[in-house]
C-alpha cells in the first residue's frame, strides 16, 4: 500500500536551525521541547499507525503530547458554492501555521455524476507533493438524510477514494431526497433510520480493514435547529467509535464584520429562525452563536453537557469551512460554452480581480484552530488523537498552548488529561492542574491576543438519559474562575476541586474578556459566559474564546 512520504514540519525538524522559524515556529517548538518529544522522538516510525496509547485510551493513561493545529471543513472548486483551488488552499495553510486540514467536498448531483471523489484525488495527490508541511486529507461534507451536514474523512492508503464513492451513492441526503427541506413529504422515521445505518456502514468498513480508519464529525449542528438531541444521541450511539463529535463552533466567522457582512449578518451565519424542519423543543435563542460558538456548546448546562453528562466523550472542534473568504479579492472563473457544475462538477480555476469580493469566511487557521494531542508526527495519530479527544480549540490564536491535567490531590503520576478518564475511589480528593503558554506573536489582525480569564465547568454524570430529546444538564455549572489577565509567558494553575462524591466530568472554557454576561440558564449556572452581538456588529477578533475537551472522574462505588 503506497503511503505518502511526509517529512516532519520545520517547527519538528531538529535540522531545521532555530534562527530559520518564525514566531510561530518558535513557540510550536517550544512546545513540543517541554512535552519531551523533540526530534525523532516525535518523528517515530509510521504515518498511519498510532501508539498503543493513542488507539486504546483507557483510564490512567497520559502520554506525553505535542498538540497539531488543523481544520476538518475546507471547501475547493469541487464544491459548487466556494471557488478555491486546493493549491491555493494549501498554501493558506500552511501559511497560517496548520499542521493538517481536511478537505471536505459537498456532495451533489454533479460532483456525484462526475465522479468527484476521484478526480479530487489526482489533484490531492499533487496537493500533498508540493505542500510537503500539511497532512492533507480527502473527505466528503455528507448531507446527513433527515438532519444537517457531517465531515467524513479517513487516511490516505487503500480504498479512500472508493469509500467516499459508494458512501456518498448510498446514503447521501440529497442525492436521495432524504433532507429535511426535500420536496413533497419527507418521511422522518426513514430518514433518521437511514442516516444510523449509513454510520453502521461506514463503522464496518473501518473493522472490516477495507480502510485503515474513518472518522465523521456534525457540523454547524443548531444552524437550522433540525439537529434534533435525539438524533445526535442516535448517531454516537450507533457507532461511537467513528461519531465522535461536532462542531463546537462554525465556520463563516466573519459573516457580521462591521461595514462588510452587511446589517443582518451574524457570526458563523447563524441568522434564521425555527422552520417547519426544525425540532421544536429548540429555543429561539438556539439559532445564534455565543462569541461565536454553537449553542450547544457555549450554554453551560446545555445540549453539550447534556450528553457529557451520560458519562461518554463527544467531542468538539472549529474550522474554517472556508468557501469564500472576507476581503479576499479572487472571483469564480468564467465557465466555458455549455459546461455548468452539473455536467462537470467542478468549478472553474478562480481569477484575481484586484477587488474585494464577497465572503464571510476566514482562511484554514486565520482565525478557528482545531488542537489535536498527538506522540508522533501522522495522518494516524491525528485521526487517533481526536477519537482519544484530545482536543481544544480556540479562536483568533487567543492562547500557543494549554495542557490540563487532572489527578488525586496526592498523586504520584500526572493525572489524565484531555479526553481521559480518571478512575478514584469516593471521598479522594482531586486537583486540575492547568498550564497556559500565552500568544507569543501577534494574529492576523495584528493584536498580541491576550487571555483574561479561565473557567472551570464541572457536571454530574449521571448515565443513559431516559428522554432522548433532553438538552439540559442540571448538575453543571461554572465552579471556578481564574482571573489570568496580565500574565503573559508560561504559567501554571493548580485548582483543588475536593472530594470526588460522584462520578463527572471537567472542562475548560476562556476567553479575552471583552464580552461576556449571564449565560443562557443564568448566572448561578455561569456568571460571564459568552453573549450574542448585535447584528451586523460581531467583530470576531474583539471576542475570542477557548474551550477544552472534557476529563471524566469515575468514582469507584
Amino acid at each position: 500500500m503506497a503511503r505518502p512520504n511526509q517529512p516532519l514540519p520545520t517547527w519538528a525538524d531538529p535540522d531545521v536551525p532555530v534562527g530559520s522559524l518564525d514566531p510561530q515556529g518558535l513557540s510550536r517548538r517550544g512546545l513540543l521541547r517541554s512535552a519531551g518529544l523533540f526530534g525523532a522522538t516525535f518523528a517515530g516510525a509510521g504515518l498511519l499507525a498510532p501508539t498503543p496509547a493513542e488507539a486504546h485510551p483507557g483510564h490512567g493513561e497520559d502520554p506525553d503530547l505535542a498538540y497539531l493545529v488543523g481544520d476538518h471543513h475546507v471547501h475547493s472548486v469541487y464544491s459548487h458554492d466556494a471557488k478555491y483551488t486546493f493549491s491555493q488552499l494549501a498554501r493558506a495553510a500552511s501559511r497560517y501555521g496548520l499542521d493538517w486540514m481536511v478537505l471536505t467536498e459537498h456532495s451533489n448531483f454533479g460532483h456525484a455524476r462526475a465522479g468527484g471523489a476521484a478526480a479530487e484525488h489526482r489533484e490531492i495527490l499533487q496537493a500533498r507533493r508540493d505542500n510537503r508541511r500539511t497532512l492533507i486529507f480527502q473527505g466528503l461534507e455528507w448531507y446527513v438524510p433527515g438532519a444537517e451536514h457531517c465531515t467524513v474523512f479517513s487516511p490516505p492508503g487503500r480504498h479512500e477514494v472508493e469509500l467516499l464513492t459508494r458512501f456518498e451513492e448510498a446514503y447521501d441526503g440529497k442525492l436521495l431526497g432524504f433532507t429535511a427541506g426535500a420536496p413533497g413529504h419527507p418521511d422522518t422515521p426513514r430518514n433518521e433510520a437511514h442516516a444510523v445505518k449509513a454510520l453502521q456502514w461506514l463503522d464496518q468498513q473501518r473493522r472490516s480493514g477495507y480502510v485503515d480508519d474513518v472518522l465523521v464529525l456534525a457540523n454547524h449542528p443548531l444552524r437550522l435547529g433540525i439537529d434534533s438531541p435525539h438524533e445526535m444521541r442516535a448517531w454516537r450511539d450507533a457507532a461511537p467509535g467513528i461519531m465522535i463529535g461536532m462542531e463546537g463552533a462554525p465556520g463563516a466567522q466573519a459573516a457580521a464584520l462591521p461595514g462588510w457582512g452587511g446589517p443582518a449578518g451574524r457570526r458563523g451565519e447563524y441568522q434564521n429562525a425555527p422552520s417547519e424542519h426544525s425540532w421544536p423543543g429548540y429555543p429561539q435563542e438556539a439559532y445564534r452563536t455565543y462569541g461565536g460558538f454553537d449553542w450547544a456548546t457555549a450554554t453551560v448546562g446545555g445540549l453539550w453537557d447534556a450528553m457529557l453528562a451520560e458519562g461518554r466523550l463527544f467531542s468538539v472542534t472549529s474550522n474554517s469551512d472556508v468557501h469564500r473568504v472576507a476581503y479576499d479579492t479572487w472571483k469564480n472563473g468564467d465557465w466555458a460554452p455549455g459546461q455548468n457544475f452539473d455536467n462537470t462538477g467542478r468549478l472553474p480555476d478562480p481569477v484575481d480581480t484586484d477587488e474585494p469580493q464577497p465572503g464571510s469566511d476566514f482562511w484554514p487557521g486565520q482565525f478557528s484552530r482545531t488542537h489535536v494531542g498527538v506522540t508522533r508526527y501522522g495522518y494516524g495519530h491525528v485521526m487517533a488523537g481526536l477519537r482519544a479527544g484530545r482536543v481544544w480549540v480556540d479562536h483568533g490564536h487567543l492562547v500557543d498552548g494549554i495542557d490540563v491535567r487532572v489527578d488525586r490531590e496526592h498523586g504520584t503520576g500526572r493525572g489524565v488529561t484531555l479526553g481521559g478518564r480518571l478512575r478514584v475511589r469516593r471521598g479522594e480528593r482531586i486537583v486540575l492542574t492547568v498550564t497556559v503558554t500565552t500568544a507569543s506573536r501577534p494574529n492576523q489582525r495584528g493584536d498580541v491576543p491576550r487571555l483574561a480569564h479561565l473557567d472551570v465547568i464541572r457536571g454530574a454524570v449521571r448515565g443513559p438519559v431516559a428522554d432522548r430529546d433532553a438538552w439540559r444538564a442540571p448538575d453543571t455549572r461554572v465552579v471556578h474562575t481564574a482571573d489570568v489577565s496580565g500574565r503573559t509567558g508560561r504559567y501554571t494553575l493548580r485548582v483543588p476541586l475536593g472530594r470526588a462524591e460522584e462520578s463527572s466530568y471537567l472542562r475548560l472554557r476562556g476567553s479575552d474578556g471583552r464580552r461576556n454576561g449571564p449565560g443562557l440558564l443564568g448566572a448561578a449556572v455561569d456568571p460571564h459566559g459568552p453573549v450574542t452581538h448585535e447584528p451586523g456588529n460581531g467583530d470576531p477578533w474583539l471576542d475570542t474564546w477557548l474551550y477544552t475537551n472534557p476529563v471524566f472522574v469515575d468514582v469507584a462505588r
